[in-house]
């Protein structure tokens, strides 16, 4: 009976779920049941006579038990019609589901509308491929960085014993903080001040002139310079117009032939010129005259300057190792000794003909660098005197050398008017402290 009322309402469109209609099945077959409890012993026993009624027993137990197990089945149906829910489509049967349980009848597929459907065109397939291997070539990379190599530990272990691992970037000290609200430093222009004078140096720069002199010789010019920085010491002149003052005399003698009686005659009218260019005071020509033992008269120092100041066609405005030692030794952060001790080595070498190979700057530099050599400051070269400087330790090695052996020789040397001006207190008698013989060490090994 039950299976037919299932099968017509499917005909109706309309699908029962069997849990749905357990009550009316039990109410349905209630008499039924009470018959198939006859079975187990509930009847009373005896012999059913034919044409009578069956007489009515009263089974007090089974109703009371029975009465609450229906009143349950009614209650739960109830809350299961509550619970069912309608799913109607488009084309499908109307079902009445229970929430969390499946219908009994096959699953119903719905086909969506066209309009709904998202298709990926090739491109963004490409797209998508191109990214997903991106992501995987990343991932492959991050782990070979990751991993460390054999040979790469190898190699870094054979850097470091050899010296050759990479060594913190050097901290390059600004020279000029200092001079920050120092108007006179010119620090707006500093840097362009010096770029212009390295351009400038070599146009002016000293070529190999001695041979071209029938009448001097090196060791002559050595003793014109001596004197000359005699003659500035006693007069005490500023230190720029002693270099400016070498500068005229060798730029003279390069284009001019002089004999050997004039010579001594260059020497004082170049320094006339260059105390009339730097000094606020500059000596009279009469101071000349009298320094040189009245060994020229005063109409021919002023004939001397007029011929040199055309052979040199007014040009005064040069850099010489002066204006790069300022800078230099600025960088170096000096103390009192260690800027004797720079004067000292440079004056060596512009009394030697041999230092007028270099160029001012580098003459200026290297005696920086023996310099702190003599006086062991360590590091004997940093990045702060490469960058101001320009120089590297490699080019500056020879010519500072060349300033250590005159430091050498300065003690026994003839001509002693450097050596006793550095050898007195108010220069630090730096000229009496032992010269950096390791340069010289190493000059020799190379050899």
């Amino acid at each position: 009976m039950a299976s037919r009322i299932a099968l017509q309402q499917q005909n109706k469109g309309e699908v029962v779920v069997p849990g749905a209609i357990k009550q009316k099945k039990n109410m349905a077959v209630e008499g039924r049941n009470r018959k198939v409890l006859g079975d187990i012993g509930n009847l009373a026993t005896g012999r059913v006579v034919e044409g009578k009624p069956i007489p009515q027993v009263s089974h007090p137990i089974t109703r009371s038990f029975c009465a609450p197990l229906l009143a349950n089945n009614a209650q739960a149906a109830a809350e299961n019609h509550k619970k069912c829910v309608v799913v109607n489509v488009k084309g499908a049967n109307v079902a009445k589901v229970p929430v969390g349980k499946k219908p009994a009848q096959k699953k119903v597929s719905v086909k969506p509308n066209p309009e709904d459907i998202i298709v990926i065109s090739p491109d963004t397939h490409e797209k998508l491929m191109e990214k997903k291997m991106q992501r995987k070539k990343k991932a492959a990379e991050d782990i070979s960085k990751k991993k460390s190599t054999l040979t790469s530990t190898l190699t870094a272990r054979s850097k470091a014993a050899c010296g050759l691992s990479k060594k913190p970037k050097e901290q390059i000290v600004d020279i000029d903080a200092a001079d920050v609200n120092n108007e006179l430093a010119v620090l707006e222009y500093v840097e362009d001040i010096y770029s212009f004078y390295k351009l400038a140096e070599n146009e002016t720069r000293v070529h190999d002139y001695i041979d071209s002199q029938p009448e001097l010789s090196e060791k002559m010019r050595a003793i014109l310079i001596d004197w000359l920085i005699e003659v500035h010491h006693k007069f005490e002149l500023n230190p720029e117009t002693l270099y400016l003052t070498i500068n005229i005399v060798d730029r003279y003698l390069a284009v001019e032939s002089t004999s050997r009686r004039e010579l001594q005659l260059v020497g004082i009218s170049s320094m006339l010129i260059a105390s009339k260019y730097e000094e606020i005071w500059a000596p009279e020509v009469n101071d000349f005259v009298g320094i040189s033992d009245k060994t020229y008269t005063h109409d021919q120092v002023l004939t001397m300057e007029k011929q040199i100041l055309g052979q040199l066609e007014w040009y005064l405005t040069v850099p010489t190792p002066y204006v790069f030692l300022a800078r230099f030794i600025k960088a170096s952060i000096p103390d009192p000794e260690m800027e004797n001790m720079v004067y000292f080595l440079a004056e060596l070498g512009l009394m030697n003909y041999a230092t007028i190979m270099y160029c001012p700057s580098m003459i200026a530099a290297s005696a920086v660098y023996a310099a702190r050599n003599t006086l062991n400051r360590t590091p004997f070269w940093n990045g702060t005197l490469k960058l101001h400087t320009g120089f590297s330790e490699s080019r500056i090695m020879d010519c500072a050398r060349l300033l250590v052996s005159y430091h050498t020789e300065a003690a026994t040397h003839k001509l002693k008017v450097i050596y006793k001006k550095y050898s007195s207190s108010e220069k630090g008698a730096v000229a009496l402290l032992s010269p950096a013989k390791s340069l010289l060490a190493a000059s020799s090994s190379s050899c």
